[in-house]
């Protein structure tokens, strides 16, 4: 199968926020080929598919600072707080985006994960190489090596509940 989207495209809209890797509904919108405002739709339709570790509304705080991490205009734009998707939440919006398109865009977003994960894992001498040339470097470069830093984490690995039933001598 061809990739609709190139893997390098896909991994740029994965930011880490609140210590989890996520997608922005906006990017998300744009990767399926809808409108945001229809996929926000379509989740607020199907709202109790999407808990709060698949998906949260980002703070007025994390926004603006997102807006100007990305240096877009104040002017216009959006009224409501962006949401954002977990790997979890994105893989929710299959059971509720269901053309074709949004099937196989899913498919390779979620295969982008998985080699970010897998990348972040095997490459151990690459923070390494990070810290040494963030020594090299000067300030300006400050945010980049810190971004970087930060997608380098590993994220915290939640203990696993036990499903079924307890039974009582």
């Amino acid at each position: 199968m061809a990739d609709l989207i190139p893997t390098e495209v896909i991994a740029a809209n994965i930011l880490v926020i609140r210590g989890k890797r996520v997608m922005l509904d906006s990017d998300l919108a744009v990767l399926y080929g809808v409108k945001t405002g229809r996929l926000n739709e379509q989740v607020s339709r199907n709202i109790k598919r999407f808990p709060e570790d698949f998906m949260f509304l980002l703070t007025k705080e994390e926004a603006l600072s997102l807006k100007s991490h990305f240096a877009t205009s104040s002017w216009g734009g959006v009224r409501k707080l962006p949401r954002v998707f977990t790997q979890e939440g994105v893989a929710m919006l299959s059971s509720v985006l269901n053309s074709e398109r949004a099937i196989m865009v899913n498919i390779q977003i979620m295969r982008a994960f998985a080699q970010l994960r897998r990348m972040l894992l095997t490459n151990t001498g690459l923070r390494r190489k990070i810290e040494e040339m963030e020594k090299k470097y000067d300030k300006q470069f400050a945010i980049v090596f810190q971004a970087i830093k930060q997608l380098l984490k590993p994220l915290p690995v939640k203990e696993k509940r036990v499903i079924g039933f307890k039974v009582c001598d």
